[in-house]
């Protein structure tokens, strides 16, 4: 068989390749439609390529053009994602705070609500029982 064929019989490691063969092979996800994993099968025989053909590519000093933006421009893009999602986490931590301060706020009104009704049956009970008004009346002149 011939060594530089480019079809083989047998798997191999992509770091068994030389350099025209990975250099062919990033030519050749550049110039035609196949997939990354298309590419690395036919040349390989392995099913899993591990990036080493996007590894290639910035070796090279290709850009990917099927993705539309550079690495620069698709690390920015994570890092912007990145700083969305810690913006998001604070908002739901702030509302989930909030959330707990109201239901401690609900509470505390529920408890002063029972104490009032308590202590107006108490003095509801103290004039009943000794007949004497302990409410102030608030029509009355200074």
């Amino acid at each position: 068989m011939d060594k530089k064929s480019k079809f083989i019989t047998e798997p191999r490691s992509g770091s068994s390749l030389t350099l025209e063969e990975r250099h062919q092979m990033v030519l050749e996800y550049l110039r035609s439609n196949q997939t990354k994993y298309e590419i690395w099968k036919k040349y390989t025989g392995q099913d899993s390529e591990h990036g080493k053909i996007l590894l290639w590519l910035r070796q090279f000093g290709y850009q990917d053009k099927r993705k539309g933006c550079s690495f620069a421009v698709q690390k920015a893009r994570m890092n912007h994602t990145r700083k969305t999602l810690v913006k998001k986490k604070e908002v739901d931590f702030e509302k989930l705070q909030l959330k707990n301060r109201i239901a401690q706020l609900e509470k505390q009104l529920e408890e002063a609500e029972m104490k009032a009704i308590a202590f107006s049956t108490m003095v509801d009970v103290a004039e009943e029982t000794f007949k004497i008004p302990i409410r102030k009346k608030f029509n009355t002149k200074p």
